[in-house]
């Protein structure tokens, strides 16, 4: 390569004689052309050719790109984050208007459903309460009366029998109410009803909606299911001979659905055994909310061995050159004979580990990590420019 470091102006001179007749003491014309030489480390463009040539800035990153352990699993919920629903004692689909999807919070009807049942239960209650207010004077009247030697205590153990069974029976049916979603409290005389409201017991989003208006539905049908998205974890399954390369509070990176989205986690505990299959779980909780992340999702995860962290840019912001890494930053934007054009550096570096389309790099000494923009695409192209001016000898 020939090292040019100032711009150097050529001078032509060219001596135009014109011979003849016609020359009446003319003096000569002389012209001067002023050619930019660029000093060979420095590659131009015109604003047409950047965009051409597809290039993108960017800047570089502090990351840890080495040592990662790349391992597979899916997205799951904690078992209090997601819920089936079903209605204890069955009955008809009286109305619903909700869909798959939907979003639900905690207490929210999900379905009205009708049963005579409900109507046996509220009678049962309510005549089991009304005996139960008799039973209890009773039984504080015999007891009065026995502490006088009024009463036997053969009389006394009756009333005290009839009224526990009737305050057990009254406990019952307040359980069996509660239940199907009354509230005992509330109930009397003028307001039984054959229909109930089933709710949501938590808040999230409709996995799952499987009933319909008129639909019988018995104790064991499962009507609803729920997720509660808010608090993701990764189920990831890990060889044995990894089983001290992983411990709690470590840093995951992973990926979904082939996509280049970056999504983080933190390992919170590791399975205790290790299956037939020679291999054992790994549960890290999902950083923040992720979008389009959802349960039963297959993921691939970078576990970080170590959390040192160092300069790195993606994969193809790199280009290769006689045994040679380089890549290209922003000199400067510039205007020749009414033409936008830029101008970028190319600066060797040294290479180092690579993972999800990252490598670490090794910087030269004074650069300016803060304030200096990168060509992380398009730098290939750049590279060809360079060959094709003649700057970069093979």
């Amino acid at each position: 390569m020939t090292k040019l470091n100032h711009k150097a102006s050529l001078i032509i001179y060219g001596a135009i004689i014109i011979l003849g007749s016609c020359t009446r003491g003319n003096k000569p014309v002389v012209e001067t052309t002023e050619v930019e030489i660029l000093p060979e480390n420095i590659v131009e463009m015109r604003e047409d050719q950047v965009q051409l040539a597809g290039i993108t800035m960017g800047e570089i990153e502090m990351r840890s790109v080495s040592n990662s352990l790349k391992v597979k699993g899916i997205v799951s919920v904690a078992p209090q984050s997601q819920a089936t629903v079903s209605m204890p004692f069955g009955g008809f689909i009286k109305s619903t208007n909700l869909l798959p999807g939907n979003a639900i919070t905690r207490g929210q009807t999900l379905a009205v459903i009708e049963n005579q049942d409900f109507v046996d239960i509220q009678q049962n209650y309510l005549e089991a309460k009304n005996k139960l207010v008799f039973a209890e004077a009773e039984y504080n009247r015999h007891t009065d009366l026995y502490k006088d030697d009024v009463y036997s205590e053969k009389n006394v153990q009756q009333v005290t029998v009839e009224y526990k069974n009737l305050l057990a029976m009254v406990k019952s049916l307040e359980q069996k109410l509660i239940l199907i979603g009354i509230n005992p409290d509330k109930l009397d005389e003028t307001n039984i009803c054959s229909a109930v409201n089933l709710k949501s017991p938590i808040t999230g989003y409709l996995k799952s909606v499987n009933i319909n208006i008129g639909k019988y539905v018995s104790p064991t049908d499962v009507l609803f299911e729920i997720v509660n998205n808010d608090k993701l974890f990764l189920e990831l399954n890990l060889f044995e001979k990894d089983v001290e390369k992983v411990t709690a509070g470590q840093k995951i990176r992973f990926f979904v659905n082939n996509c280049n989205d970056e999504h983080e986690a933190i390992i919170t505990q590791t399975s205790k055994s290790v299956s037939l299959d020679k291999t054992f779980q790994v549960f890290a909780a999902v950083s923040g909310t992720c979008k389009n992340v959802l349960p039963g999702m297959y993921v691939n995860a970078l576990i970080e061995e170590s959390d040192i962290k160092t300069t790195a840019l993606p994969s193809e912001a790199i280009v290769s050159f006689d045994d040679k890494d380089y890549i290209f930053t922003f000199e400067k934007d510039k205007e020749e004979e009414g033409k936008a054009f830029t101008e970028y550096k190319i600066i060797e570096i040294k290479k180092g580990g690579s993972a999800s389309g990252y490598t670490e790099i090794e910087l030269p000494a004074g650069f300016d990590l803060v304030n200096a923009k990168v060509v992380i695409k398009g730098a290939y192209n750049l590279l060809s420019a360079k060959k094709n001016a003649g700057e970069m000898a093979c």
